[in-house]
């Protein structure tokens, strides 16, 4: 049984071209109208919720996310369509609100609980918990402008999880806090899961977004994309419905590499590679990849004259310039006998094992004795997109056992 439905709902948002802060201003105005530009920040969005259900929403930054919880909240309006919500809400969405820098942190506690609606009894019972929950025992009567911001968040999560929610919106809030922290509130959103506590859980970290939730809707620039399950939508999100083409990285956005001995690029060319492709799971070409999800990256050249035994070599970088992985045909054991004409060689990464970043590479084909046909240096990028929980920049293979 659906206890959310959201039909054709859309947002607007009226903004002023002219700003008018004085009371002259205010006055002079009266007799000229002021003009506004009308953004929509959510178009013609429909979807249900069932009861108990973890329902996800994902996007880039601007795409509406924020907007469609602050609408289910009841904070919000919508400019059209209607949204029905047949339990009660509680909404994790700006975390500390009604916090007092001048206040202690059990006096802060006492004003944001009274705010999210517990009794003075229940404050009083769980003042300690919330204390203990947040790792904040020691702190207990410092003011709270004395805290980290981190320190700060982690209070108003631990206060705002007494409240016992039927319906939970949750706006990043796993985004917050150490590693430790985010433990506790893995924990807590699995206890939830297991009450029945039906969840809309807006993330970037997509990670978390597919370990939790049953179905996932994906919204990009105010327009809903996909609704679905959620690996698939997730695949939607990272790969795109058609991909996007490699692009080297070039001051001019071009699509090809500078001509003429550089800094970036040399050889004499009796061999040149002539673009670089990236290619998804889907054979698509892409320039951003989940995370352990198979990659090919795909080397065109044309050889302007008959090559004998020629060498293809990638190497990839950080974005800091690092060299994390290097390799060629020779060291794989991988014989060209010749070469003529235009073509294309692929190297098959079975599973990317970069946890998340922007990744440059360098690729090359030379002569076994490494003379230089055509070397390019950094001139290509991907990104990687982070969908596990594990922190650093590789995942290494590992268990652990008692």
């Amino acid at each position: 049984m659906s206890i959310i439905d959201v039909e054709q709902v859309e947002k607007q948002f009226r903004i002023p071209h002219e700003k008018r802060t004085t009371l002259f201003e205010a006055l002079t105005g009266l007799m000229r109208p002021n003009h506004y530009e009308t953004f929509a920040a959510l178009k013609d969005i429909t979807f249900s919720v069932e009861e108990g259900e973890m329902f996800g929403v994902i996007g880039e930054n601007g795409s509406g996310k924020s907007t469609l919880l602050k609408l289910l909240a009841n904070i919000m309006r919508p400019t059209k369509g209607t949204i029905r919500v047949e339990r009660k809400v509680t909404p994790f969405l700006e975390l500390g609100v009604g916090f007092n820098p001048d206040f202690t942190a059990v006096e802060n506690i006492r004003t944001y609980a009274t705010i999210l609606g517990l009794t003075r009894r229940e404050i009083e019972g769980r003042t300690g918990e919330i204390l203990e929950f947040a790792g904040l025992e020691r702190f207990r009567d410092t003011k709270l402008k004395n805290f980290s911001s981190g320190m700060q968040v982690r209070l108003a999560f631990s206060t705002a999880i007494q409240t016992n929610p039927e319906i939970l919106l949750m706006d990043e809030v796993l985004a917050v806090g150490d590693m430790d922290f985010q433990q506790k509130c893995l924990d807590v959103l699995n206890q939830y899961r297991k009450e029945g506590v039906t969840i809309v859980f807006v993330s970037h970290d997509l990670g978390s977004v597919r370990r939790f939730c049953d179905r996932t809707l994906l919204l990009r620039h105010g327009e809903q994309v996909a609704l679905g399950e959620t690996n698939e939508v997730i695949d939607r999100y990272v790969y795109g419905e058609h991909g996007d083409s490699s692009t080297p990285i070039d001051d001019e956005g071009g699509d090809a590499a500078p001509e003429g001995q550089d800094s970036s690029r040399w050889g004499n060319r009796k061999v040149e590679i002539t673009g670089v492709g990236f290619f998804d799971k889907f054979g698509k070409e892409a320039t951003r990849f989940n995370t352990f999800d198979p990659m090919t990256i795909r080397i065109y050249y044309e050889a302007h004259e008959r090559v004998q035994n020629p060498v293809f070599g990638i190497a990839i970088y950080s974005e800091q310039g690092i060299q994390i992985y290097g390799t060629n045909t020779e060291l794989k054991d991988i014989q060209i006998e010749h070469i003529n004409g235009e073509g294309h060689i692929d190297l098959q990464i079975d599973r990317i094992p970069m946890l998340s970043g922007r990744f440059l590479l360098t690729v090359a084909v030379h002569t076994h004795i490494g003379e230089r046909y055509d070397w390019q240096d950094k001139a290509y990028a991907f990104d990687v997109i982070h969908t596990g929980r594990d922190d650093g920049l590789f995942d290494i293979p590992c268990s652990w056992r008692r």
